[in-house]
């Protein structure tokens, strides 16, 4: 047996392990392993190494991905499936395991769809795949977001300022709301629950009419407030997947916050520091068992699926499943988020 392994999409720590674990156990039944280098672009390029106990044995605590990654779309380039294809028989390749999130996972359900044999593994810091309860990447994401707003507390409240820290977050607010609650945020801004400036304008005059000398605002970058238009929008170019660039949410929240109330506000965008570094004791272990099991569904030839979380336990759904829809934040957490604020 001679399988193939990627990633796509955005890099999330915890990937090295999750490769670490699937090469461990492909080598445990006495498997040949090859990387795909840049995700689908390397795929369609054949741009391959072979992997073996030896590379990966120290990979487990490094963030990003040994193999690289890109936002390729086969789908998008004229005949990229046909070359992927081709290349995977040129390979020799018996099956392929993927891990990303909703764009790259899409990618592998139509090949298995063209017949080749795929497993996924569910990556996205964004933790929005359906059908496990998280994805590799979220745990680091969410730690790194709340220990910036932890940092950012004190120096909102030795300047008595509001201080609004953008996360990422382009459809669903998991990074935010476990984030601001966890950090304490006097106030949490996503993309499932609608808001208006008006409101928020509202919430702080109170907050400081009663004694506050600051806030803290969290806010997940696609969070777009109802009486603005496409505030969240930085780009119009759309990428491989058809996405627009978001990002500047918190510099216009910036402005018109202190100039609709009048106190001092600063915007911090995390940005890509949410994504970076080494991962979580949890993203490591999480990645380990999602890689572990991807491995074992090969070996049991079942294909079209994805490893994921259920609970405590690490079991498998469709890939057609997990890409069906978005995981929308639950609004019962939420709710309790809000019943902290003061």
């Amino acid at each position: 047996m001679k399988i193939g392994v990627l990633a796509g999409g955005g890099d999330a720590p915890g990937l090295n392990a999750a490769l670490k674990a699937i090469v461990m156990k492909s080598y445990e039944y006495g498997w040949e392993v090859v990387g795909i280098k840049r995700g689908w672009a390397g795929l369609i390029d054949s741009d391959v190494q072979p992997l073996n106990p030896d590379v990966v044995k120290q990979i487990h605590s490094q963030g990003g991905i040994i193999l690289y990654t890109s936002r390729t779309n086969p789908f998008s380039i004229e005949k990229g499936p046909e070359k992927a294809i081709e290349n995977i028989k040129k390979l020799g390749l018996n099956a392929l395991i993927a891990m990303g999130g909703e764009d790259t996972l899409s990618v592998a359900q139509k090949l298995y769809e063209m017949g080749i044999p795929v497993v996924g593994v569910p990556k996205t810091i964004d933790n929005d795949l359906s059908e496990t309860d998280y994805s590799i990447g979220f745990d680091t994401s969410v730690s790194i977001a709340t220990d910036a707003i932890d940092r950012l507390r004190t120096t909102a409240e030795s300047h008595q300022r509001v201080i609004i820290v953008e996360l990422m977050g382009r459809h669903t607010g998991w990074i935010a709301l476990y984030a601001g609650l966890a950090g304490g945020a006097h106030m949490i801004l996503i993309p499932e629950v609608p808001y208006k400036l008006s409101e928020i304008y509202e919430t702080l005059k109170k907050r400081h009419s009663k004694g506050a000398v600051y806030s803290i605002i969290v806010v997940a970058e696609g969070a777009n407030p109802v009486d603005v238009k496409d505030a969240i929008i930085k780009s119009k170019e759309k990428d491989a997947f058809g996405h627009e660039r978001l990002g500047g949410i918190s510099q216009i929240l910036e402005k018109l916050i202190e100039e609709n109330t009048g106190f001092e506000t600063r915007a911090v965008t995390l940005g890509h520091i949410q994504r970076s570094g080494t991962p979580t004791a949890f993203d490591r272990v999480l990645a380990a068992r999602l890689g572990v099991k991807a491995a074992e569904l090969v070996k049991e030839r079942k294909f079209g699926v994805m490893s994921s979380l259920q609970g405590s336990n690490i079991g498998s759904v469709s890939l057609k499943a997990a890409i069906a829809r978005r995981k929308a934040v639950s609004l019962e957490l939420y709710n309790l988020a809000q019943s902290f604020i003061r």
